[in-house]
């Protein structure tokens, strides 16, 4: 990032201005802010989730390094059974969701970019119209717990938000930008929707579908409100929930009952930190292979017909 900033192109045989040169420091300190400005409260939580808990709570101001090194609080959160069950159920909502997402907005994307649909653009009308105005809590909840039967389920997480209109309208964007000259010498070939979508349409796009997989399962890893909307069996709750329980109420006592009272809240602490660090590690590993695809697919959403 920071040598991009200065990786600018330059005429053969002139030099720089002070004025460029100085535009060019200042860019560079500026970004280096700004990683900082980013990078350090994860690394706060790092070192935090490392220290002991009875020397942190005795510590002020910034941490550049865990006191005293202990890896107390992953030993008690691994150990915690919610944690653990939160952590499978998540990564089954993240796996599952991700899977239908990707496929409705595909099946959707694909239908609407096709050039002789009729009323494509009433139905696009009514799709972005979802963006500005919905339901609201209460019908949305009465229609997915009671009419449709999904509250206490798995599927309550899953089915209602099978589409998200942004991401909709990003991968009908990048369909409209394939070449019709392919799909009709596909069509003279005499293949079918089905084959077109698959061997076209969906690897042309791929840096789109990446995009939409990293959207879609980042957005599933992080949701709680569902879950907290309606889920009632604990069996079910996702980590984003039962890390939610514990940075609010605080509720450590089933994880620390070999230690004084007097310290409870102080494993407290460090319990929130080693939480918050296993809840996103996954997505920090993950974005990287990722990372590649994002521009190009952010920017396609950009393009306009």
């Amino acid at each position: 990032m920071v040598t991009a900033a200065l990786a600018r192109p330059r005429r053969r045989g002139m030099r720089e201005s002070p004025g460029e040169r100085a535009f060019g420091i200042g860019n560079v300190l500026f970004l280096l802010a700004l990683v900082i400005v980013t990078i350090y409260p994860l690394l706060y939580i790092l070192f935090a989730s490392l220290s002991n808990a009875t020397e942190l709570t005795l510590h002020r101001g910034l941490l550049f390094a865990p006191i005293d090194l202990t890896f107390e609080a992953y030993r008690r959160v691994l150990q915690n059974p919610l944690i653990l069950t939160g952590y499978r159920n998540t990564l089954f909502y993240v796996i599952a969701g991700t899977a239908l997402n990707v496929v409705m907005t595909s099946l959707g994307a694909y239908a609407l970019s096709r050039r002789n649909l009729l009323f494509k653009n009433h139905a696009m009308f009514f799709i972005v119209f979802t963006m500005f105005f919905s339901g609201g809590l209460i019908p949305t909840y009465l229609l997915v717990g009671q009419t449709l039967h999904m509250q206490d389920t798995v599927w309550a997480l899953i089915i209602p938000g099978a589409v998200t209109t942004i991401n909709l309208i990003i991968m009908r964007t990048a369909f409209l930008a394939v070449p019709v000259a392919l799909e009709e010498a596909a069509r003279i070939d005499g293949a079918s929707d089905w084959r077109i979508l698959l061997k076209i349409y969906l690897p042309l796009s791929w840096p789109v579908v990446a995009v939409m997989i990293l959207f879609y399962g980042v957005a599933h890893w992080n949701s709680f409100f569902p879950a907290l909307v309606y889920l009632r069996d604990r069996e079910l709750y996702p980590l984003q929930l039962v890390l939610r329980e514990i940075l609010i109420s605080s509720n450590v006592q089933n994880m620390t009952t070999d230690v004084s009272s007097g310290d409870v809240l102080a494993i407290g602490e460090t319990i929130k930190y080693a939480t918050i660090i296993v809840a996103t590690l996954p997505i920090l590993l993950v974005y990287p292979y990722l990372q590649r695809f994002f521009v190009k697919g952010v920017t396609i959403g950009a393009i306009k017909e």
